[in-house]
């Protein structure tokens, strides 16, 4: 029998745990768990960077939030992170698996090394964070997961190739999973920003016309994700509004949709994507630079 999934509103003393937490959108939904009350377990690669986030999110009086070194590529890594974070909370109520990277270029262009990175962290580690989380959620009945996928996953771009399919991969991943897991009290959501203010989208050109439509700030993806929780939704768009247009825009001819994004030049968004900006993320992202 289907357990009937009820909206979450009071978070307090929930254990939550994210990936990829030490900045960007990971960091924000981590500050919005912890402003509802969540005992909240950040983790990342980078170890001085998420145990700093964690210190500065849990300065407040009653914040319970504490980082761990994550390598969402690694399953046994993966494994024991979760179960740090029992150890350390209590059962883990929500998984919220948002670690991703997005190296911009012409495909035939991009590193086997980087195409090969790309898909271990954006899909493998969702694979291995879902697995995980689904385990301990189906037996215990309850639990909702999260996936942090994009509006690129549907509306692809030029200079992302690599990247459209990871996030193609994870929502079709995560809306089959949804209906795996529904019937045993388990949520599964994914959630699709369009282009988010951070780091991985630095030097982006979105043309002047969609910043206000397609752009948002890390806060609004996080305050999405958390609004998920406990709900029977399997899929959120951020911004709505630029939802909203990709759906419109799929009902046009193929050449139709194509001319009216040359002619808006939202399809030079990553191709003319300032390249300082891009070597510097890029250079993070390899171990180049940090």
């Amino acid at each position: 029998m289907a357990h009937t999934l009820k909206t979450r509103t009071d978070l307090t003393g929930k254990v939550v745990a994210i990936t990829g937490g030490a900045r960007g959108i990971g960091r924000s939904t981590a500050a919005a768990f912890v402003a509802r009350g969540a005992k909240v377990v950040i983790g990342d690669v980078d170890l001085e960077l998420v145990e700093k986030t964690a210190a500065e999110l849990g300065a407040p009086v009653g914040a319970e939030i504490v980082g761990l070194p994550l390598d969402v590529t690694d399953r046994s890594s993966f494994a024991a992170f979760l179960d740090e974070a029992e150890v350390l909370f209590g059962p883990l109520d929500v998984l919220v698996n948002n670690a991703g990277i997005m190296p911009t270029g012409l495909y035939a262009e991009e590193s086997d090394a980087m195409t090969d990175r790309m898909i271990d962290i954006n899909v493998h580690g969702v694979l291995n964070g879902s697995k995980l989380a689904a385990q301990r959620f189906v037996a215990r009945g309850e639990g909702h997961l999260v996936n942090v996928a994009s509006l690129a996953g549907i509306n692809p771009a030029p200079a992302l190739a690599t990247y459209c399919g990871t996030k193609h991969f994870v929502l079709g991943f995560t809306e089959s999973l949804h209906r795996e897991l529904a019937e045993h009290g388990v949520g599964v959501t994914a959630v699709l920003p369009g282009v988010v203010r951070t780091e991985l989208s630095a030097g982006a050109k979105v043309p002047g016309w969609a910043e206000g439509l397609s752009t948002v700030d890390p806060e609004d993806i996080a305050e999405t994700i958390v609004d998920v929780v406990g709900t029977g939704k399997m899929r959120a768009i951020c911004p709505k509004a630029l939802g909203r247009t990709i759906k419109v825009a799929a009902l046009l001819p193929e050449r139709g949709r194509l001319r009216f994004e040359r002619m808006t030049r939202f399809d030079q968004a990553f191709t003319s994507a300032d390249p300082a900006a891009r070597a510097k993320y890029h250079a993070r992202i390899t171990g180049a630079g940090k």
